[in-house]
């Protein structure tokens, strides 16, 4: 079987999921996106080349004869937002929690392969350990953050009582091109990147001293292809990061750098659901699938400036 299907396929790391499996080769690429969040555009160049069916994973009969024979679904589809599932917890619950689980229905029902699913190192919520490890006890501290933990969950329960092959990726504060700044729920990357060229002031949340594991785009995106493949891994989560970590101020200034900008940026209090640092150990995801990143965050946030320049965001 070579045919893929990638869930939320129109969305910033859904559609760089979609490139990678193109590049390598990919015989048949099916996307799945109800284009809340997702947009067309990211999907412009390599329209001809995949099949897009707009479906909505709240829905099985939607998805189910979309996904049936797949050789491995690429679960990207979500309400990726802390705040936003504090603000308006309802349709993040629908989407990442009952979506999520017409997802793996739908693969098990209709013989998928493997399913890789994107889950979220805000599972881990604070702990006074860093790197945090995938043997650590989850802590979530938002609805969002327990959404993506009971995807997890899920998954494991589906390998363990119904086989179906399953790996769930905890990602770190995934940025790059395609990353949309426009909304206030958007990652704080795209945010300053856009507010940097537009000559404006950031809003950082807190003293700017949070940390995160910033992780490129593509890097993620290889990361799952090399899930897709991994053997003896089903039911395992792993974390999908670089393993360092930059602060917001960090990140703020090397913008600035990058933009030929000096802005003193405005702060403001710190935004519930929040986790105050952040940072992968990569040992189990280097071990088991091969991840290897090959972005430094300079040269991500240098990529990533570029695209900005070009397309505006």
């Amino acid at each position: 079987m070579n045919h893929y299907v990638v869930t939320g396929g129109a969305g910033f790391i859904g559609s760089q999921i979609v490139r990678s499996l193109l590049a390598a080769g990919a015989g048949k690429v099916v996307v799945i996106d109800n284009l809340s969040t997702g947009h067309r555009a990211n999907l412009e160049e390599v329209r001809p080349q995949i099949d897009f069916q707009r479906a909505d994973i709240r829905y099985y009969e939607e998805i189910a004869p979309i996904i049936r024979g797949a050789a491995v679904v690429f679960h990207e589809a979500a309400i990726p937002s802390v705040p936003r599932s504090i603000d308006d917890p309802v349709p993040s619950h629908e989407v990442n929690i009952d979506g999520t689980f017409n997802v793996l229905r739908a693969a098990r029902e209709g013989g998928v392969g493997r399913v890789v699913y994107a889950a979220s190192s805000s599972a881990y919520g604070d702990t006074e350990v860093l790197p945090k490890l995938e043997t650590m006890t989850p802590n979530p501290k938002s609805p969002y953050a327990l959404q993506k933990l009971v995807g997890e969950y899920y998954c494991g329960v589906f390998a363990s009582v119904w086989g179906l092959e399953t790996v769930s990726l905890r990602y770190f504060n995934v940025y790059g091109p395609r990353q949309d700044p426009s909304s206030p729920y958007s990652g704080v990357l795209s945010i300053f990147m856009r507010c940097a060229i537009e000559r404006r002031a950031p809003t950082i949340f807190g003293d700017g001293e949070t940390s995160r594991d910033f992780t490129f785009v593509e890097d993620v995106a290889d990361l799952n292809l090399k899930a897709a493949k991994a053997k003896d891994v089903s039911g395992k989560v792993y974390n999908g990061g670089n393993g360092g970590r930059i602060t917001l101020n960090e990140a703020w200034r090397l913008v600035q750098e990058l933009e030929g900008v000096s802005i003193a940026p405005n702060y403001g209090p710190p935004r519930a659901g929040d986790v105050r640092d952040s940072q992968a150990d990569t040992t189990a995801a280097v071990r088991d699938l091969g991840h290897a990143p090959r972005y430094s965050f300079e040269q991500g946030m240098r990529d990533t400036l570029d695209w900005y320049r070009q397309y505006g965001g």
